[in-house]
Formats: structure tokens, C-alpha cells, sequence
């Protein structure tokens, strides 16, 4: 028998009760059913790891190397980390000529909380911001087979009083704070990222987004509190997006503060407080 025909219509039914409530009824009910479907999906991510099945829309890990190819990419170049949230997606982008060029999107089995940024140590939500990764974040002994720190709490999130440690991108399907991604999954991205090092590139850029951008999402949200928050990190979203370079980020007056990258650059920078003229908003 197969027994992945019967985990998903659940998921169907539910995401169809959603969208029939978000018509009728607006945003006032989008965060409760929100909370509900995610607590559907990560049931079924979780009985497909414990059952050995590859989580959804898993790329074929077993050819890297013509993947690579097929996407004229190389082995030890450049790349930046997008995760999403609500979708339970990480993107992994790769330096291509002078811009970037999505070569992966991998399903996050397990993400601690819901959407919103981390606060305190303890509170088992998941962060969201603009992150740098270095060669010393890495962890080859990790509890949960490989992972690397993502960076939190950064100077956005010290200025904000933000606490948390050891928030990181790992293997397995549990998390009290991080993201977990299953042990083939994890294996892949450790192969890439310290190829990238070996390539020359310092540091990556790690963007965590509550949901991906766009402006109906967004205004779906409008007026929760976390609404002005999530229109900063947009702005990183959208320069990345218009580029497909990483963007030059730094924090001015506790906020993030985002301008275009240069061609060729591969966001090694690290994100420092910073407030030059022009710079008291996102430009």
C-alpha cells in the first residue's frame, strides 16, 4: 500500500476551509486559521520523517553534481539562504556570472512557534531578520547530525533587547527555536556551504521571512503588530528579488536599513549599526 495517498487530503481539505474563511471573513480570522493549517502540516512532516519518507518537494539529492551542471553551476561558489516561514521552505541561491540564481528549494520538516520574530531566550519561536553565517557557526558535532548557527541574536535584534542562542539550520524534524530540515537534507547544504568558504566567500546571507513577500500576503496581515516590522524585512525581499544580488544591510535607529548590492558582490559583509546620511530609511 502506499502510504504517502493518505497524507495528504487532509492538508487539502483544510487549506480549502481557509481560503473559503479568508474571502468571507477577512483578515480578523487569517492568523487563527493560519496557526491551524500549520499545525496540520507539521503533523503530516512529521509522520513522513518518522514513517523514512522524503518530505515534500524534495529536490533528487542524489544528483547533486547534475543538478549543479544543469543549472551551470559550480561546485564552491558564492551562495545566500532564504527561509520562509509559513510555507516551511529554505531557498538556497548560488553566485552565477554577477548576480545569483536559485538552485534549490528544500522543505523545512520542523520551525519552532509561528510567524512573528524571536523575543527571548525560552520563548520557542523561531527568529526572523537579515543573519551572516561564518565558517566558525559551523557545527560538524551537532546534536541533530550537522547544523550552523544562523547568527540570532544579531545588532537588530541586541537593539531591540532580543535574546536567544544557538538558533541554527539542522538536521532531524525537531525544534525548540531552529530549523530543522532532515539529516539528507542537511548533508547537502553543510557540501555547499563549505564549498563556498573553500571559494573564497567569508560569510553568506541568511533571510528569514514570516511568509514570502509579496504585496497580498502582506496585506492580508495588515494591522497586527508585527505589520511595520514585516514591511522592513520586505524591503530586503523585494531589492533582492529586483537584483538577484544580496543586499547591503545595516541598522540605523533599531531598524533594518537596505540598499542594493553591487554586481559581483556575495553579501560577506557582517550587518553593523550604521547611520550615514540617507540612511534614516530604507532606501
Amino acid at each position: 500500500m502506499d502510504r504517502q495517498r493518505f497524507l495528504m487530503p487532509g492538508l487539502v481539505i483544510l487549506a480549502a476551509i481557509v481560503s473559503i474563511g479568508l474571502v468571507q471573513f477577512g483578515p480578523t480570522i487569517h492568523r487563527t486559521a493560519d496557526d491551524a493549517l500549520t499545525g496540520l502540516e507539521r503533523a503530516e512532516r512529521e509522520l513522513r520523517w518518522r514513517l523514512g519518507l522524503p518530505q515534500p518537494g524534495t529536490p533528487d539529492l542524489e544528483r547533486l553534481d547534475a543538478r549543479l551542471a544543469d543549472a551551470g553551476l559550480t561546485h564552491g561558489a558564492a551562495i545566500l539562504v532564504r527561509i520562509f516561514k509559513k510555507e516551511s521552505e529554505l531557498e538556497l541561491w548560488m553566485k552565477k556570472g554577477e548576480r545569483f540564481t536559485r538552485f534549490a528549494t528544500y522543505p523545512i520538516c520542523r520551525w519552532s512557534g509561528t510567524i512573528g520574530p524571536k523575543l527571548k531566550e525560552g520563548d520557542r519561536q523561531s527568529p526572523e531578520g537579515f543573519y551572516t553565517v561564518s565558517r566558525r557557526q559551523l557545527n560538524p558535532n551537532s546534536r541533530w547530525h550537522r547544523s550552523f548557527n544562523v547568527g540570532f541574536p544579531n545588532i537588530f535584534d541586541r537593539s531591540h533587547r532580543r535574546t536567544g542562542s544557538f538558533i541554527m539550520v539542522h538536521g532531524g524534524c525537531s525544534s525548540v527555536g531552529c530549523f530543522a530540515v532532515t539529516n539528507p537534507v542537511v548533508d547537502e547544504l553543510w557540501r555547499l556551504v563549505n564549498e563556498a568558504f573553500a571559494g573564497g566567500q567569508k560569510r553568506f546571507q541568511v533571510h528569514v521571512f514570516p511568509f514570502r513577500m509579496s504585496d497580498w500576503n502582506l496585506a492580508l496581515h495588515n494591522g497586527e503588530s508585527w505589520h511595520p516590522f514585516w514591511r522592513d524585512l520586505k524591503s530586503g525581499y523585494d531589492r533582492f528579488m529586483q537584483t538577484a544580488i544580496p543586499p547591503r544591510i545595516s541598522v540605523c535607529n533599531k531598524r533594518y536599513v537596505v540598499r542594493a548590492g553591487e554586481p559581483g558582490a556575495i553579501g560577506s559583509d557582517l550587518i553593523e549599526e550604521r547611520c550615514e546620511p540617507n540612511l534614516a530609511s530604507n532606501s
